[in-house]
């Protein structure tokens, strides 16, 4: 059953991706630890996502998430609805390669950024160390 939920937790987190689609409201929210040891919770758009192991998220370099997470790269990423409330625990890397970036571009950042090439648009790599998954009424908690 525990495989079951993992497999359906992850085609979630997928869809919860824009993957290469249109931007179309795709949010999910990251959690992480300011100065003070205080959580601090944002929302923000996966650009894609590898199941529940590894997610990629498009931000600015200076904003104070990065802050934060240059700190402290340990996070919370999670989704939910009525149906389902993903909980993924794990580190950051803060990717700033220009492939990387052109890869992870999706129309909507340019709302943000003048391109892939503009110095303040960055990636985030989040990679999944433990997670806590409610779906079909059913919790399953576990390391990646």
């Amino acid at each position: 059953m525990s495989k079951e939920i993992l497999e359906k937790a992850s085609i979630i987190v997928e869809g919860n991706s824009v993957q290469g689609k249109d931007f179309s409201g795709q949010i999910c929210v990251l959690t992480s630890v300011d100065d003070d040891g205080f959580p601090v919770s944002c929302v923000i758009t996966p650009s894609k996502a590898d199941g529940i192991k590894t997610l990629w998220l498009c931000t600015e370099i200076g904003s104070d998430k990065v802050k934060r997470i240059k700190n402290n790269n340990k996070v919370n990423i999670s989704f939910s609805s009525e149906e389902y409330g993903i909980s993924l625990s794990g580190e950051v890397e803060i990717l700033i390669d220009s492939d990387i970036k052109r890869d992870m571009w999706y129309d909507g950042l340019g709302h943000h950024f003048k391109d892939y090439k503009d110095p303040e648009y960055c990636v985030l790599k989040f990679t999944t160390r433990k997670y806590s998954l409610f779906i079909d009424y059913i919790e399953v908690k576990g390391k990646v």
